[in-house]
């Protein structure tokens, strides 16, 4: 084990060294491809003062979002997922256009978007080559970031690959056929499809307020208040106490994160490993990424948070993104299957009730997936934080975001999410990418 790390280290030392050879030689405007910010918009407020320093409190303490949220993971018990041994190269685009966007009636630039925003990466692809690259608040490249939801994507293409794999046998499985000890729960008794659609219709509130009243909340306590540790029976009596539904299953959209974290702790019973295990030699291996990434785990019972706890490189989310705008496919090698993937992120496949400006006023909703309204197949990645990974498959466009957004998700302040849009609407422009919108169904 020790000679294959120090095989895989001096590979991946090789390979860094390739990767800043070809960008000396190959691109002479990699210099402004790449920017490295050591400060941005409102700093002080987000803890330059203390060289950005983490916390166990983050998401309550805005001071200490920024060294927390980008692998400084205190308290938090982790999982790591080590880099491929075949890293995928991602070079810099070679005279690569101008990238602007819409905004108040006039044409902003990238960076003056970053100037305004609070953002810790942004990072653009086009045919598998880097456009631009940005950092801010001093992170680095190597520096893993935090998801947020973007994890539940992470897990759908995991439950893709099982079902493959034959895993999984059905989507159309209840989940309590691989976990029975939820069986008297409505959620074991949820199919695997309904989960991954958010569509259990088991009443559950995500308000975000982290008090009392807040579903997610409570749920959160379950997984890693201190009483509970080491208690994973806490998960199962909690769960079996779920037994209304307030409409049949597969009806109605409502985002519940604790679905996604019944689909992960399935996935570990269906497979016979770890989240972390399944990462590795399911995605992070095979489409080549480059920097380590880590698992948050519950200390209820030692399981990845699915719901929101993975962290990985900006370059690794665009090599993920970049996957998915291949149709899961590197090179010649099927990494996610075609026909799962078209399911997760194609409008035209969801039920009606699913579609965008019926799930919500915008999105749509696939599997663990968000919709948008284009005529051509566009999907995203989303976190509560602002972090995204927005994908287009056939112009191959993709565009990550990570950030320390002050408020969790637009429902608090839509202005940021506007703001993101309009960027990804421009870059899809500014890169022979198609954003024609308002989809209408035949």
């Amino acid at each position: 084990m020790k000679k294959e790390r120090q095989l895989l280290n001096q590979s991946l030392i090789v390979f860094r060294l390739v990767c800043i050879t070809l960008l000396v030689l190959g691109n002479a405007n990699a210099t402004e491809q790449i920017k490295l910010n050591p400060s941005g918009v409102d700093a002080a407020a987000l803890g330059e003062p203390n060289a950005f320093s983490g916390c166990p409190n983050a998401l309550q303490i805005r001071e200490c979002r920024v060294g927390t949220w980008s692998g400084q993971f205190w308290s938090s018990r982790v999982a790591e997922v080590p880099p491929s041994t075949k890293p995928l190269l991602l070079p810099y685009m070679k005279n690569a256009p101008n990238v602007s966007y819409r905004w108040n009636f006039s044409s902003r630039s990238v960076d003056e978007y970053l100037a305004e925003t609070k953002a810790t990466g942004l990072i653009i692809l086009k045919d598998g080559q880097i456009v631009l690259e940005r950092y801010q608040y001093d992170r680095k490249p190597d520096m893993p970031l935090r998801s947020f939801s973007m994890a539940k994507t992470v897990i759908s293409m995991l439950v893709g690959i099982a079902n493959q794999k034959g895993l999984i046998s059905s989507l159309d499985d209840h989940a309590s056929k691989y976990w029975p000890g939820i069986s008297q729960s409505a959620y074991g008794q949820t199919t695997i499809r309904n989960l991954l659609r958010m569509a259990s219709d088991i009443p559950f509130k995500e308000l975000y307020t982290w008090a009392p009243g807040d579903d997610n909340w409570e749920w959160g306590r379950v997984l890693y208040a201190t009483k509970n540790i080491s208690k994973p029976d806490e998960i199962v009596a909690y769960l079996n106490s779920k037994t209304e539904r307030q409409y049949e299953q597969g009806t109605k959209f409502n985002y519940a994160s604790i679905e996604t974290e019944i689909l992960g702790r399935v996935l570990i019973r269906a497979t016979g490993k770890s989240i972390a295990q399944l990462t590795q030699e399911w995605l992070w291996q095979p489409m080549g990424a480059e920097f380590k990434a880590y698992w948050l785990l519950s200390t209820t019972d030692s399981v990845e948070a699915g719901a929101g706890g993975f962290n990985a490189a900006l370059r690794d989310y665009a090599r993920l993104g970049n996957l998915l705008a291949n149709d899961g496919r590197r090179d010649d090698q099927e990494v996610i299957p075609l026909n799962y993937l078209k399911e997760a992120t194609d409008l035209n496949m969801q039920p009606n009730a699913f579609k965008p400006r019926s799930a919500t006023n915008y999105y749509g909703y696939g599997y663990q997936t968000w919709l948008f309204p284009m005529k051509k197949r566009t999907f995203a990645f989303q976190g509560i934080h602002g972090q995204f990974i927005f994908v287009q498959p056939e112009s191959k466009i993709v565009m990550v975001q990570t950030s320390v957004f002050d408020n969790p998700s637009g429902r608090f302040d839509p202005f940021p999410y506007k703001k993101i849009n309009a960027l990804w609407l421009g870059v899809l422009d500014s890169l022979g990418g198609d954003s024609s919108e308002f989809y209408i169904s035949p």
